[in-house]
């Protein structure tokens, strides 16, 4: 047996060998991460591109979407990188053919970051699949059921992004 699948002899049982359910869960939730990190390579790989770069495409085909406009200030405050290294960003995505530059409508000083048809079909081959499958799943669960993974996920974010006390007290 595999000590990753929950009837394994992983640390998620306790001594008289019945299941630990928040060990489970905590495992559960490990090899989600897991399994998620390896997609998310697979994919960048795929299209050739970094994280940021892939994290800027979903953010900018997303603002499409939703008939918003966003420029390189924009990509700098999602993204929290510099100015510079947003200009390189875009850069790179506009010489992949991702991304173009167009001027505001309503702002000529100002250009907005427009992603490519090419990249939304491409972006729809890479993970349309994956995410038809992810919503089936979550479409599975009763109101009750998605109120409660959502609280737990949410709380989980809640717990890791709290500063640990290295204080001792």
């Amino acid at each position: 047996m595999n000590a990753n699948s929950p009837t394994g002899s992983g640390y998620w049982y306790g001594p008289d060998d019945r299941l630990d359910p928040p060990g489970a869960v905590l495992q559960a939730l490990r090899e989600y991460r897991n399994v998620e990190v390896a997609r998310r390579r697979s994919t960048r790989d795929s299209m050739g591109m970094g994280e940021t770069d892939l994290l800027a495409l979903r953010y900018l085909l997303r603002a499409q979407a939703a008939g918003e406009q966003a420029g390189p200030k924009d990509l700098s405050r999602i993204l929290g990188i510099t100015t510079a290294s947003t200009t390189s960003l875009i850069d790179r995505l506009v010489n992949s053919g991702h991304v173009r530059r167009e001027p505001h409508p309503t702002d000529r000083r100002s250009l907005v970051i427009v992603p490519t048809g090419a990249t939304d079909a491409e972006v729809r081959a890479t993970l349309g699949d994956m995410h038809r499958r992810m919503m089936a799943v979550a479409e599975e669960l009763s109101d009750e059921e998605a109120r409660t993974v959502v609280r737990f996920l949410r709380r989980m974010s809640e717990a890791i992004a709290e500063p640990t006390d290295h204080g001792g007290n």
